[in-house]
């Protein structure tokens, strides 16, 4: 694998901002150097951090250039900050930046696939409900999404921020008391798919039995159940914690349905 860090300017956002990406490389013998194929444009997983993280975090927790390299795929790996992937309501664009302006850029510098069936997207966390609102508000983008220990539940989550966090809450979401049935919520963006004839992206949902997420991702679990939508969930033994994640990103990668390069 090849590995890309890049800083460009966005307009969107109005500042300077860098993604990580791991690149396949191929390889037809033990002896023979690897190579990028020119021209080929490989799929890619949009890779999400959680709240506390950036886009550095899954290269250092993890041995995500290793995982992918066995499924021929590329990774692009954006920094929002604390945003939750949201337009901010005091704060930047990241839900656009993300969304428009990010596989724009990406594509633009580097050979990703636009192909649906090429496209995925995971994270973690914050990352996990961002991945989970990239697919279900634009499933014409991909085919498969993932989420580990994912806040699932947004309208819970100025619940964990607690009374000292109100303020950042208020700064993300505008009004955190207005986030159930809104744009942002996932339970409503699972209704509006399923009542549509949009295509239907895989998603695939674990979380620690032990994790503060844990009864968010099993209400969102059941919910996405009634909707017949196509959800796998797992869950086990373990808290919210990288060592979890480090296992959960090798069976999402191996989960996924990556084209076959020929």
């Amino acid at each position: 694998m090849a590995l890309v860090h890049c800083d460009f300017d966005s307009d969107v956002l109005c500042l300077s901002t860098s993604i990580c990406v791991v690149l396949p490389q191929r390889q037809t013998g033990p002896n023979t150097v690897a190579r990028l194929d020119t021209g080929e444009a490989y799929p890619v997983l949009w890779l999400l951090h959680g709240l506390s993280d950036d886009h550095t975090i899954w290269q250092r927790r993890t041995s995500i250039e290793r995982y992918a390299s066995d499924r021929g795929l590329a990774v692009v790996m954006p920094a929002v900050g604390r945003s939750f992937y949201t337009d901010m309501a005091h704060g930047p664009r990241y839900w656009t930046y993300l969304t428009e302006e990010l596989p724009r850029v990406a594509r633009a510098l580097l050979p990703l696939s636009a192909a649906r069936e090429a496209n995925f997207v995971a994270g973690l966390s914050m990352g996990g409900y961002g991945a989970f609102r990239w697919a279900l508000a634009y499933p014409e983008q991909f085919a498969a999404a993932a989420s580990l220990s994912g806040a699932l539940h947004v309208a819970e989550v100025p619940m964990h921020f607690g009374a000292e966090g109100r303020p950042e809450a208020e700064a993300i979401f505008g009004d955190p008391d207005a986030l159930a049935g809104s744009d942002l919520d996932l339970f409503r963006l699972a209704e509006r798919l399923a009542a549509s004839d949009r295509p239907r992206p895989a998603l695939y949902a674990w979380c620690g039995t032990e994790d503060f997420l844990h009864a968010d991702n099993v209400a969102f679990r059941d919910h996405a159940r009634r909707l017949d939508l196509d959800l796998t969930y797992e869950e086990g033994p373990g808290e919210h914690e990288w060592a979890c994640w480090d296992r959960q990103i090798q069976r999402v990668i191996k989960w996924l349905p990556v084209p076959e390069r020929g």
